[in-house]
């Protein structure tokens, strides 16, 4: 049970909306466009607010829905839960459908966490409501959104390996993110 619910939480994360949803509504392949990137912020510039807004949107679910299928089925297996998001937010950023060049992650484990725990969700979506109202950076959103889960996990998540799953969702989200980090310490990141 545990195999098959791994493996559907990576091919459910590895569904790729962002490149599905503007080949399909507007004819254009968003990793030949703008950044490249397939997730919810190169979509809006590539293709508008809308449609950005609905790949922001189903990169969540497509996280959220596998975990609370885990929870649903083995309530008592925190560690279950975990390698079911992991491996979503895996999927996400490396998709078998897409010779494993993804997204960063980001949407997949805010959806993610919203199920495992929402209280460091939800302070995470407002630490990058915030970032982005003063700087209009997205990725400096995104990493002060995962330091943030981070921190509130650790005092609200309803298991510690609920808080080791948000430090190691940030790890990645670093990791993914390296070349904005480097773009942002030399002060050329990209702003909308």
């Amino acid at each position: 049970m545990t195999f098959a619910l791994v493996l559907l939480g990576y091919l459910a994360g590895s569904i790729p909306f962002g490149v599905l949803l503007t080949r399909w509504l507007r004819g254009v392949d968003v990793r030949q466009s703008g950044s490249g990137n397939i997730g919810a912020t190169n979509v809006t510039r590539v293709a508008g607010k809308k449609l950005g807004a609905l790949v922001l949107v189903l990169d969540a679910v497509k996280g959220a829905l596998p975990v609370a299928l885990a929870l649903r089925l083995v309530p008592d297996l925190p560690t279950v839960h975990v390698l079911v998001g992991l491996a979503a937010v895996l999927g996400h950023v490396y998709p078998v459908w897409l010779k494993l060049h993804g997204g960063k992650g980001v949407a997949t484990a805010l959806g993610v966490l919203l199920v495992l725990a929402p209280l460091a969700a939800l302070a995470a979506g407002a630490a990058y409501i915030s970032i982005f109202a003063v700087w209009r950076v997205s990725s400096l959103g995104s990493l002060a959104a995962g330091a943030t889960a981070v921190g509130t996990s650790a005092f609200t998540a309803r298991a510690v390996e609920y808080t080791g799953l948000s430090a190691v969702l940030f790890a990645l989200m670093l990791w993914t993110h390296r070349s904005n980090i480097g773009r942002l310490l030399r002060r050329t990141e990209r702003r909308f």
